[in-house]
């Protein structure tokens, strides 16, 4: 019988699961089960847990937090309960211990941690975790604050006072007024830490949130540059092509893009999706997965989102469910060494959706409007006064979460990131007029120059 039982509950939290889940399992404390209690997720948040050492119970109907935890209790075998929500990543593995120390004591009947902001989190959200769960330990005897996105209560406790299931909010601060008039103590120790990307309040000033945030950071140097692990994500590179083998430079077409793929330290899996046999067998040689694109995929109207999310489903039917997908087009040699990285490593240390490469263009840029031309960029001023308008080179490399993908609506999402590039090189694509005769010239030797 293990000591601790986990309760994790989760509505579509794939693009968090994973994170969680390996933190968990990572900790030094070790006598624990964990039991996820999902609410009717749409999303591979199921398999992704699944991939784990869990129990999966489905909660059912319309939501209510102390009805999910209870019936996670109801399922569990521990001493103690500790409650984690699917989006909460403990920082490190000590997180566990340091509730297992403290909830031991005789008169404590729960504890709580501390949530601490990603540093992509909102100016709002970092106010709230920041002012809200300070560096002190507490003990409380009065104040009934208490917090279920972290926290450890004892079982025999619960079974005295279970969490209302009918309230559809603070049933952690409910249950906590109603222990502590039983005589019992709540802990909140701050060395129990998770990060958690929302506050525990959603609206203010957003100006005065802004300043109050800045100065925190000051006093809290500690508090930035918190981001998912890249250690912990599967990311997937795909590389759809179709019709006949390109050559350029002597070379295979494909085989630029193929190399600066493989030499990515991120890249977990990185396949092709192609309807030719000699591209197939060229990428199987260079020790990269091959997926057969359909014919139905192939035509000129059907868009690359569509393929994206083939490919994605093809790594899922083989058990491996993505959390990233970086997206690379071979008529783009020109792909600068460790783009691949830098771009992975943008996507989450700034908690965007997506990331793409841009470069800068200072010359008059002009788009038609009902027959009309309009200009969009800042008009006839020096170039160093100028800002620029960004061209995108989507197909030199696009990094994005697999679930925006997988809803196939956007190809980018809401929240997209820049790379700044400065080479105009890389923006040579071989599938466009002259572009082939251009990467001709100057592929032996850029090549030399970047390896």
């Amino acid at each position: 019988m293990p000591k601790v039982s986990i309760i994790i509950r989760t509505k579509n939290e794939e693009r968090w699961i994973g994170a969680c889940l390996s933190a968990v399992f990572s900790q030094d404390f070790k006598d624990f089960e964990v039991i996820i209690v999902d609410n009717e997720s749409q999303d591979k948040t199921v398999e992704k847990a699944k991939q784990f050492n869990v129990k999966i119970i489905n909660y059912s109907g319309e939501f209510r937090p102390g009805r999910a935890i209870n019936q996670g209790i109801r399922s569990s075998s521990g001493e103690y309960i500790v409650c984690l929500s699917g989006h909460c990543i403990p920082v490190n593995n000590q997180w566990l211990i340091n509730l297992v120390n403290e909830i031991e004591s005789p008169e404590v009947a729960g504890v709580y941690g501390r949530q601490e902001p990603f540093s992509f989190s909102s100016a709002f959200d970092k106010r709230d975790l920041m002012i809200t769960f300070g560096l002190d330990r507490k003990v409380q005897v009065k104040d009934s604050f208490f917090h279920n996105a972290n926290s450890i209560i004892k079982k025999s406790v619960w079974q005295e006072v279970p969490f209302d299931e009918e309230v559809s909010h603070i049933e952690d601060r409910i249950w906590a007024g109603e222990v502590l008039k039983r005589g019992y103590k709540i802990i909140y120790q701050p060395e129990a830490r998770v990060y958690h990307y929302h506050g525990i309040h959603q609206n203010g000033d957003f100006q005065r949130c802004q300043e109050i945030v800045e100065i925190l950071e000051r006093l809290d140097k500690n508090i930035q540059n918190q981001t998912l692990d890249i250690n912990n994500l599967k990311i997937v590179g795909i590389i759809p092509v179709k019709g006949k083998m390109n050559y350029l430079g002597d070379r295979p077409l494909i085989e630029y893009t193929l190399k600066r793929a493989l030499e990515s330290k991120y890249l977990s899996k990185i396949a092709v999706a192609t309807d030719n046999l000699e591209i197939s067998n060229f990428s199987k040689r260079m020790g990269v997965d091959v997926f057969t694109r359909p014919s139905g995929l192939s035509a000129d109207y059907v868009e690359l989102r569509e393929v994206l999310k083939y490919a994605v489903e093809q790594f899922e039917k083989n058990n491996f469910i993505p959390d990233v997908v970086v997206y690379l087009s071979p008529t783009y040699p020109f792909r600068p060494k460790k783009l691949i990285d830098t771009a992975i490593f943008e996507l989450v240390k700034g908690g965007y959706d997506s990331i793409i490469p841009v470069v800068p263009e200072y010359r008059s840029c002009w788009v038609e409007e009902e027959n009309k031309i309009k200009r969009i960029d800042k008009g006839f001023i020096p170039s160093k006064f100028k800002e620029p308008v960004y061209i995108g080179l989507s197909g030199l490399i696009t990094v994005v979460y697999a679930d925006i993908i997988r809803k196939g609506e956007d190809r980018l999402g809401r929240k997209v990131g820049m790379i700044k590039l400065d080479d105009i090189v890389c923006s040579i694509d071989t599938g466009k007029a002259r572009g082939a005769d251009f990467a001709e010239l100057l592929i032996k030797k850029w090549w030399e120059k970047n390896q």
